[in-house]
């Protein structure tokens, strides 16, 4: 963890490696030569060596410090979103690590390889968990709230508010008796993986490389990841839509006929106002609009048998049916016949229907699709049927950010 020596959290603290884009970088770079943005996405070429030599030197100089006793942390998020406050919960801990075959730990959506290389080359270098999993359970008895809202009565480590205006706040918990009550109950859970898959993924990765070479013990740290976890019960648990934006395809009139096919298509003003007025208006439809700089148009399925018949055969009806998995197997697969989609070079995702609207308007994508977001507890419901939702397909608000610690996973280091 940071010490006081590196200066105010406020400036150390970042958003996930995978929200920063250049310009967030060279904010971040500027704010605080001990900014964590340096560790998780250098700026600098050989980004990996740099992140390592970072570390080191910062443990060196006291930038950073090791934690001196065995803990796990209580982390609470406070934030406002659409004039709404809301309050989330969660646990940070070493997580053991499963592969997914063994149904404990499951996946939500499918993943890209270009990103899971990319974490694991981090790895291999720095051999840190630099960020966490975030991971949701069941707590119907809710034995683990409770421990999170008594924690949260006592003093805390740390208070920082991040860009977003995100309030968050760490509890530390030392006391051997509460943790092994705590892994008691955890220890009987099954667990969905709601953001980071590419980060569990990679981190199964590079505990098998490890392993291959024998000498080691079940307390390695390496079979561990840092991870948060959440209860499905906590009320601050926010999904938001993850809107599709394609870079290289025209809505012509002929995509309109194909279109009309599956779907009703309806006229709609082509502004953020009209957009949103028409997804919260068929938000319990399997709808979705497009907008494509000078028109926008709303889409709603004609009937779900339509759909059978051209979604992937290995899914459930009831996933084929999904607003998401509809919108790439029927739309761009089937009717503009993108075939597979390469992130950040022929697709891009994004949160806010008002930043969609500006990056087609700005010529960075040509069209974009925007669609309802999905309940945690249906996300929970299809992991655990063994079910896939496309790459990014939920967006859980507000991320954890990164910077207020990580985990050493060196392979001398033991739990």
């Amino acid at each position: 963890m940071y010490t006081a020596k590196a200066g105010d959290p406020e400036n150390l603290i970042t958003q996930p490696y995978d929200k920063i884009d250049l310009q967030m970088q060279k904010e971040y770079y500027a704010k605080s030569p001990f900014n964590y943005c340096r560790l998780i996405l250098p700026i600098e070429e050989n980004k990996y060596q740099v992140a390592n030599e970072r570390i080191i030197q910062w443990l060196k100089e006291g930038i950073i410090a090791k934690e001196t006793q065995p803990a796990i942390f209580v982390s609470r998020q406070e934030f406002t979103l659409e004039g709404k406050k809301y309050v989330r919960t969660g646990i940070i801990a070493a997580l053991k690590l499963y592969n997914y075959s063994e149904n404990i730990v499951f996946p939500h959506e499918g993943t890209y390889k270009a990103p899971k290389a990319d974490r694991l080359n981090m790895l291999r270098t720095v051999q840190k968990d630099l960020e966490p999993v975030f991971l949701i359970y069941q707590d119907q008895e809710k034995k683990t709230i409770a421990f999170l809202e008594e924690t949260a009565k006592t003093d805390p480590l740390t208070k920082v508010t991040d860009s977003l205006q995100v309030k968050h706040t760490v509890w530390k918990v030392t006391d051997p008796e509460k943790i092994k009550q705590l892994q008691a109950v955890l220890s009987a859970k099954t667990l969905v993986i709601t953001d980071g898959h590419h980060r569990y993924e990679s981190a199964i990765a590079y505990r098998d490389e490890i392993r291959s070479k024998g000498n080691y013990t079940e307390d390695s740290a390496f079979n561990y990841h840092m991870s948060y976890l959440v209860p499905v019960q906590e009320e601050g648990l926010v999904v938001l839509p993850t809107h599709r934006l394609l870079k290289e395809y025209k809505l012509t009139p002929e995509l309109l006929e194909a279109f009309k096919f599956f779907f009703e298509v309806y006229n709609i003003a082509p502004d953020v106002e009209g957009i949103e007025a028409f997804l919260e208006e068929h938000a319990n439809e399997h709808a979705f609009c497009i907008y494509d700089g000078l028109k926008a148009y709303g889409l709603t399925l004609k009937h779900d048998k339509a759909v059978y018949d051209f979604v992937n055969a290995n899914v459930s009806k009831e996933t084929k049916i999904f607003d998401v998995v509809i919108l790439r197997d029927i739309v761009f697969k089937f009717i503009l016949k993108t075939g597979e989609l390469s992130m950040d070079e022929n697709i891009l995702y994004v949160r806010w229907t008002k930043v969609a609207v500006e990056k087609v308007n700005r010529g960075e994508a040509s069209i974009a699709f925007l669609v309802n977001p999905i309940s945690a507890k249906t996300v929970a419901e299809i992991a655990q049927q063994h079910e896939l939702l496309p790459e990014k397909s939920t967006d859980f608000y507000t991320k954890m950010v990164s910077g207020l610690m990580m985990m050493d996973i060196s392979a001398s280091e033991k739990l």
